[in-house]
């Protein structure tokens, strides 16, 4: 029987290149995106598409019964979407920590919840994807650390309070990976750091942070194919690291004392007093 997947964030990078390598490996694919060029854009590659702002939860509401209509079923949620804020965490201030979290965490939570009867009826897969971030804090990304780390806690919480009704929790946590995340976050710092910032002077280390992912990246294909294999074992479920850094920077985190942490993330990224 054809297995149906959910993926959320398919107008580029790895929900993108997720969903073409489902599609090649026999799934049926639902692909969402909010705009409508890039929809149309998914349709062209013979996706099934459904629009989803993740943050509207009567949009997430209608692209759940979307779903339950067209396909009755539902194997695999990968919940994807996402973007990364970078700048001083006190630059971005309470509404960047809030929109941060709207997308990453809260909007996940509740497009899952929305998924569960689904879910139960298939004894399918939920699978988050966090990142390497949410494991090793680094400055500049505060704000993006923090909600990949709650992407990650919840995760986990849910991976054993699922277990009981039959279905799966992954959670993966990429390493740098070609997606494009560099580009935006550097036009993002560019926008936030502004010349009265107490950071101006290390806005370098700004720009270094947002260049971050694009040290070594493993292409979002060659992602997309470590992961379909992760999904299409007979049992799936866990952490997972994929990618450049995916392995040894949670070793780096969890190893190196703080003290040396600090000095050395401070140094790498032009921190000095």
């Amino acid at each position: 029987m054809t297995k149906t997947i959910f993926i959320t964030g398919c107008s580029s990078g790895i929900g993108k290149a997720l969903a073409v390598e489902a599609k090649r490996q026999g799934y049926r694919v639902f692909a969402t995106a909010r705009k409508e060029a890039d929809l149309a854009t998914l349709q062209q590659l013979g996706f099934e598409t459904i629009a989803l702002e993740m943050t509207d939860p009567d949009s997430v509401q209608q692209a759940v019964a979307q779903l339950q209509q067209q396909a009755g079923q539902l194997d695999i949620l990968v919940n994807n979407a996402g973007f990364g804020a970078i700048g001083p965490v006190l630059d971005a201030g309470v509404e960047a920590l809030r929109q941060q979290f709207e997308v990453n965490v809260f909007a996940v939570m509740d497009l899952t919840q929305a998924c569960l009867p689904l879910l139960l009826q298939s004894k399918g897969l939920v699978v988050n994807i966090g990142s390497v971030s949410g494991v090793l804090t680094t400055p500049f990304a505060g704000v993006y650390c923090a909600s990949k780390a709650a992407l990650h806690t919840l995760s986990d919480a849910l991976r054993m309070e699922l277990a009981p009704l039959g279905v799966r929790v992954l959670t993966v946590q990429p390493g740098a990976i070609d997606t494009g995340f560099a580009s935006r976050a550097t036009l993002e710092a560019e926008q936030l750091l502004k010349p009265d910032s107490f950071w101006w002077p290390m806005r370098e280390g700004v720009m270094l942070r947002a260049n971050a992912s694009q040290n070594q990246p493993t292409s979002a294909e060659h992602f997309a194919k470590s992961l379909m294999k992760q999904l299409n074992k007979t049992y799936c479920s866990g952490v997972v690291g994929i990618g450049h850094g995916a392995v040894t920077l949670p070793l780096l985190a969890r190893l190196m004392p703080q003290k040396w942490l600090d000095k050395l993330l401070s140094r790498k990224f032009k921190l000095s007093r």
